[in-house]
């Protein structure tokens, strides 16, 4: 049986991990080429893992099922990162910053985990400028920021809608560059089958080759799981169909802890389900909800006429809409945490304000009407355009919101065929992100010795309610500035062991184990697909 010790270190809070990297042990640069690590996924947590660690001088394995790593899910996050820069000189901190992402989390947090990503934060913006992404900036130059749900200070940077791709594409130009120099050995198309334990230690993997279907042995001395969630066990989720949580569920398996799975986090903000042959649902950025007002009609019959498509919403009054989250929390609006918004809009639709002609009847509005006639008129203004017209301040307010979401807006016009300029966008909650995954302790290590689980796949910073743009703070935080700290701590007695061999008895009888459950599922004539179970 596992004990589960978190080795937190002692001392203030704040004083944690500062005082921890001074005393952790080293692997010397002369000494790093002797150690091997293998990273299963290379989406933000993994990808900056492994770049990070093979600049460092260690020989790194990737491992990913997609047919490049820029295809990994990070690609998906659209609304920003956080981190406590304080541009805005609205009072932010570092401690703000952990207050919130712990009160957001509604106390659940390890708290020493979450101080030390609050610390590291600013670091990931520095890093990731000087890797060339592209983030937002002001007229003047300087990175932007938007305000994201759950804090009331801004300090979210953002690409457009597109920041999980740029974050990624910057950890993967890292990564090809330790490709070219050979110090990553890089497996496209490959699927992490069994974790393979030598003298209690995570010495290797089994892998398939996803093109040939052949079984491969892989030896290293660490495994780093960086895999993702698990919101794929839900019938339907914001999750690619490929995030299918095999990778955590193996290690699992193998005697890892799992923490939390009932932290399941439930995104306000997706496009309502459609049919019922969808096989995923799609994000709206929270981004969104900076600008955009959330409403149902306070009539009863409007929302039945808007359902049987006798009423358009745009033709309902002002005074007959209901700004739920305006009216119930003042302080925050449209931008309260995440669970909070998914709540009042599923009270709201069971009450029979549903807008969506689904079979369920479920879906708000995100309205952007008030934002396009007030940045209108601001821009107006700055222009020296006096009296302007309705038409010139819906031109050039349109402009300003097509600048700040324009891809997010060309997206839900093409899954939906409306115009959310003209049309309000239907928005509903849906399963988005997992805080709950594999136990780690305070060096992300599992239960497993030898077995690292970094990002979305461990439990470790978000306790019962991710804030937004707190997902990609921790993968990045995670790979490039704590991992590589704290696995050098557990590879210091390595530097003597030597290779790892793949010809042992324990590789023998996990490969065996793979193969016959292969053999089992490829011979056992059955009828149906997974997804009809």
């Amino acid at each position: 049986m596992s004990i589960l010790d978190s080795k937190i270190p002692s001392g203030p809070l704040a004083d944690k991990w500062k005082n921890h990297k001074a005393h952790m042990n080293l692997v010397a640069p002369n000494n790093r080429d002797k150690i091997d690590i293998i990273v299963i996924g290379t989406g933000l947590a993994g990808g900056s893992a492994a770049a990070t660690l093979a600049e460092q001088g260690y020989n790194v394995k990737a491992f990913c099922y997609q047919d490049s790593p820029r295809r990994a899910h990070s690609i998906a996050a659209q609304g920003g990162i956080n981190a406590a820069k304080n541009y805005q000189n609205d009072g932010d901190s570092v401690y703000r910053l952990f207050y919130d992402t712990i009160k957001g989390g509604d106390y659940r947090a390890r708290e020493a985990n979450v101080h030390r990503l609050s610390e590291v934060s600013a670091n990931i913006i520095d890093q990731c400028v000087a890797q060339g992404v592209p983030f937002g900036r002001e007229y003047g130059g300087q990175l932007d920021n938007r305000s994201f749900g759950g804090t009331q200070v801004k300090r979210t940077f953002y690409a457009k809608g597109q920041t999980g791709q740029q974050l990624l594409l910057g950890a993967y130009s890292a990564m090809s560059r330790q490709i070219g120099k050979g110090r990553i050995k890089m497996y496209n198309r490959h699927e992490m089958m069994e974790l393979v334990i030598v003298d209690g230690k995570a010495r290797g993997i089994i892998a398939r080759n996803l093109v040939t279907g052949e079984i491969e042995r892989h030896s290293a001395h660490a495994v780093v799981i960086a895999s993702g969630g698990y919101g794929n066990v839900y019938f339907l989720s914001t999750n690619a169909m490929g995030s299918n949580v095999s990778a955590a569920w193996k290690i699992h398996k193998k005697g890892a802890f799992f923490a939390n799975p009932c932290f399941v986090q439930i995104h306000p903000t997706c496009i309502p389900v459609h049919g019922t042959q969808q096989s995923k649902l799609t994000l709206m950025s929270e981004s969104l909800r900076n600008s955009g007002r959330i409403w149902v009609p306070k009539k009863i019959e409007d929302a039945v006429a808007i359902r049987e498509g006798k009423l358009k919403p745009e033709t309902i009054k002002e005074e007959d809409r209901d700004y739920y989250l305006e009216r119930r929390y003042p302080a925050f609006g449209n931008l309260v945490p995440r669970d909070v918004a998914s709540r009042a809009a599923k009270e709201r639709c069971d009450a029979g304000f549903g807008i969506e002609n689904n079979d369920t009847k479920e879906g708000v509005y995100l309205d952007f009407s008030t934002e396009i006639m007030k940045k209108g008129r601001e821009s107006a203004t700055e222009k020296n355009i006096h009296n302007p017209s309705e038409k010139q301040i819906y031109d050039l307010g349109k402009k300003w919101v097509e600048e700040k979401y324009g891809n997010l807006f060309q997206m839900y016009e093409k899954i939906t065929a409306d115009d959310p300029y003209v049309t309000p966008m239907k928005i509903y909650p849906a399963v988005h992100y997992t805080m709950g995954g594999v136990w780690v302790d305070y060096n992300l290590m599992s239960t497993i010795p030898g077995c690292f689980v970094i990002g979305e796949a461990n439990f470790s910073d978000h306790g019962a309610n991710r804030l937004g743009a707190s997902a990609l703070m921790q993968g990045l935080a995670d790979g490039y500035f704590v991992l590589p700290y704290t696995i050098a701590d557990y590879l210091s007695a390595d530097i003597r062991t030597g290779e790892i061999t793949t010809e042992s008895s324990e590789f023998d009888a996990a490969e065996k184990e793979i193969k016959d459950k292969v053999n089992f599922f490829l011979t056992n004539k059955g009828t149906h697909s997974v997804d009809y179970f």
